[in-house]
């Protein structure tokens, strides 16, 4: 199954250094991978994996281990935003 997988502001640093640009890269990822096991090779910091989007609708916390993404998705990763 082939995604695209974006990751947001400081995130951006865990993406190949190729596409820190665009910010997305595409991903080959056997059919049935959850949202948990595709984020866990890019080492991201479990508490900076905040706002989790798969085609612009949030997917819980406790549904990243069990859902699963689809052909084509997209899955868009936010760490926590302050501002005023």
């Amino acid at each position: 199954m082939r995604i695209t997988f974006k990751l947001y502001a400081s995130l951006t640093q865990h993406l190949p250094a190729d596409a820190r640009q665009s910010n997305r890269i595409e991903l080959d990822l056997p059919e049935g991978t959850p949202i948990a096991k595709i984020i866990e090779p890019f080492g991201l910091p479990e508490k900076l994996v905040h706002l989790v989007l798969v085609n612009g609708v949030y997917v819980p916390p406790a549904e990243r281990l069990s859902y699963v993404p689809k052909e084509g998705d997209v899955l868009a990763i936010w760490p926590p935003i302050a501002g005023g």
